[in-house]
C-alpha cells in the first residue's frame, strides 16, 4: 500500500458555515474526522501546517510548504503527497510548487468551494479523489497537480474560473490531462517537459498590472517610486498596450527593471506581431520579455523565482520561453 502524507493548509475545505451563512475557519479541521474514507486507499499521515484563508497565503508562505514537504518525503519515504488549500490562491501555490520542488513523487493540491456542513459540500470527495491520483504510478513525472471536481490538470494551466461553481478550476486551451472515477485514476495526455528552480528564498518584490483602454503612464511613474524588482503586464490581445502606457513601460526597462508581457485573454500566447507604436514588436524592440502562455498571477510566481536565478534581461526571457 502506497504512503501519502496529506498536508492541510487551510481555506473553505477546512471552514463552516455559521448560522448567518458567513463562511469562517473552524477551530479543528472538519477533514480530520475524515481519515477512515481515505485510509483504505493508503496509508495515510496527517498533518496541519497553516490554517490560512486563501487570501492570506504568500510566497513566504509557499516556500515554507515546499521546503516542509521535501523534508518529510526525504525523512521518510512517502510517495505521494495531497495539499488541501483554498481555491483563490491554489493555482498560484501549485505553480510555485511545480516550479521549485526538487522531488519527484506526485503532489497534488486540491480544495473545496462549498465548506464543510454546507449542503452538497465536495471537500471530502475531492480529498479522496487527491489520495487516488497521488497513490497512482501514473502520476509519477508529471508534475504538480491539481485534482477537483473528477479532474486532473496541470499546475501550469488550471485556473479559476467561477467564483463559486464546483466545476471552476479549469485549463483553458489545453483541458484536464485525466480523471477520476469510482473504477480508478486515467491519464490521456500528459506535459512534454517540466523545468525546475533550486531556490533557498525569495527575497523580490513583483508587480502585477493590467493594462486596459485608454491607460496611460501614470501607473509607471507612481510604480516606479516603489522600486520593484520586477513588474507583470497583462496586454491586450497578442501583447500589445497603449501608446502612452508603452512610454511608462520604456521607463521601467530604462530604470533596468524587468517588465514580463503575458495576455488578458485566457487563450493564446503573446507575440511581437504588430508594428505601430505600442505594438507587441516595439515592445520587444524595448527589452519586454514575452511569456509562453502564463495568466499573469503565474507569470508573477514565475518572475519571483526566476529573479532568484537572474538578473539578466536574456537568461529571464529564455526562462519565460521553458
Amino acid at each position: 500500500m502506497k504512503r501519502i502524507f496529506i498536508v492541510h493548509t487551510g481555506g473553505t475545505i477546512s471552514m463552516k458555515e455559521d448560522e448567518s451563512g458567513a463562511v469562517k475557519p473552524d477551530e479543528t479541521h472538519p477533514l480530520h474526522d475524515a481519515l477512515p474514507s481515505v485510509s483504505s486507499l493508503a496509508d495515510i499521515d496527517v498533518e496541519q501546517l497553516f490554517h490560512l484563508p486563501s487570501p492570506h497565503m504568500t510566497p513566504e508562505h509557499m516556500l515554507k510548504l515546499r521546503n516542509y514537504i521535501q523534508q518529510k518525503v526525504r525523512e521518510k519515504q512517502f510517495d505521494g503527497v495531497v495539499i488541501t488549500h483554498g481555491t483563490d490562491t491554489l493555482e498560484e501555490t501549485a505553480y510555485f510548487l511545480d516550479l521549485t520542488v526538487q522531488c519527484d513523487v506526485p503532489i497534488v493540491v486540491t480544495g473545496a468551494m462549498r465548506s464543510s456542513n454546507e449542503i452538497g459540500a465536495d471537500g471530502l470527495y475531492n480529498l479522496i479523489s487527491s489520495v487516488k491520483v497521488a497513490a497512482s504510478e501514473e502520476a509519477r513525472g508529471k508534475g504538480v497537480l491539481v485534482v477537483l471536481n473528477d479532474e486532473i490538470h496541470t499546475a501550469k494551466n488550471v485556473t479559476k474560473t467561477h467564483t463559486s461553481n464546483v466545476a471552476t478550476f479549469q485549463s483553458p486551451q489545453y483541458g484536464p490531462i485525466g480523471i477520476v472515477t469510482k473504477r480508478g485514476v486515467f491519464f490521456h495526455h500528459a506535459p512534454t517537459k517540466r523545468t525546475t528552480y533550486p531556490i533557498s528564498s525569495l527575497s523580490k518584490n513583483v508587480l502585477l498590472l493590467k493594462a486596459y483602454a485608454g491607460m496611460d503612464d501614470a501607473i509607471f511613474h507612481a510604480v516606479r517610486t516603489l522600486k520593484p524588482d520586477g513588474v507583470v503586464i497583462e496586454a491586450l490581445g497578442q501583447g500589445n498596450l497603449p501608446p502612452k502606457a508603452a512610454k511608462g513601460v520604456k521607463t521601467l526597462l530604462d530604470d533596468g527593471t524587468p517588465v514580463v508581457l503575458v495576455s488578458r485573454c485566457f487563450n493564446g500566447i503573446v507575440q511581437d506581431i504588430y508594428g505601430y507604436e505600442g505594438g507587441g514588436k516595439q515592445l520587444k524592440e524595448m527589452g519586454v520579455i514575452f511569456s509562453n502562455g502564463l495568466n499573469g498571477q503565474k507569470a508573477r510566481i514565475k518572475l519571483l523565482v526566476a529573479l532568484e536565478q537572474t538578473n539578466d534581461f536574456e537568461q529571464l526571457q529564455q526562462i519565460f520561453l521553458e
